[in-house]
């Protein structure tokens, strides 16, 4: 079932700066405000789902119950086909406890060498769910292909994004302006059904 959003909050349920920031962006033309659970102390569950779609309904239900507001989760990652779709849900996970993501991708580019696989094929998926207090939610899923790219490239973006060239570019999503970004990335299309179905 899904429901249309009323009110003027919704939070986010994710500690991730980059990703509260990307979707706090993503909401301001419909005068949401974006209210992360670090702001409002709320823990973030432990992520024990096996699907980008089952950790993110996780995690907003979590928060919607925290906060007796809608909450909107996000889970996403990086699937590269030499690694046969790893890092994938434990994308973030691979940055370590000190979300060292320049250390996540030298291990996703040391484990492509080893691999002996020539592909650099890849992609990103963005599980989106929303969920209100009273148990109604919905979850919506994008996807964006791609090749990666050794050394890194950019200092914009998060995660993963500066050894990610989404296809038909030449700019990884590290180099990209972040309206570019916005415009095609996985994030961007589940958004884009987010706002169909809920704000539309």
């Amino acid at each position: 079932m899904v429901r249309k959003l009323s009110g003027t909050r919704l939070v986010v349920a994710s500690h991730n700066p980059g990703k509260v920031r990307e979707i706090a962006d993503l909401i301001a033309p419909w005068n949401l405000q974006a209210v992360s659970v670090g702001e409002l102390g709320l823990p973030e569950p432990d992520e024990t789902e096996p699907t980008f779609i089952g950790n993110a309904l996780l995690k907003a239900r979590a928060a919607a119950a925290g906060a007796q507001l809608p909450a909107l989760a996000d889970d996403s990652g990086l699937c590269v086909e030499a690694l046969d779709g790893a890092p994938g849900i434990y994308s973030a996970r691979w940055a370590g406890p000190s979300k060292d993501f320049s250390l996540a991708m030298e291990e996703v580019h040391r484990r492509m060498q080893a691999s002996g696989r020539k592909t650099r094929a890849a992609w990103f998926i963005c599980a989106l769910a929303i969920a209100w207090p009273d148990g109604v939610e919905a979850s919506f899923e994008g996807r964006i292909d791609g090749e990666l790219v050794w050394p890194p490239r950019g200092t914009r973006g998060f995660g993963y994004d500066p050894m990610f060239v989404p296809e038909g570019h030449s700019l990884t999503f590290g180099e990209m302006e972040p309206q570019a970004k916005h415009a095609m990335s996985h994030r961007a299309r589940a958004f884009r059904q987010f706002v169909e179905a809920c704000l539309g």
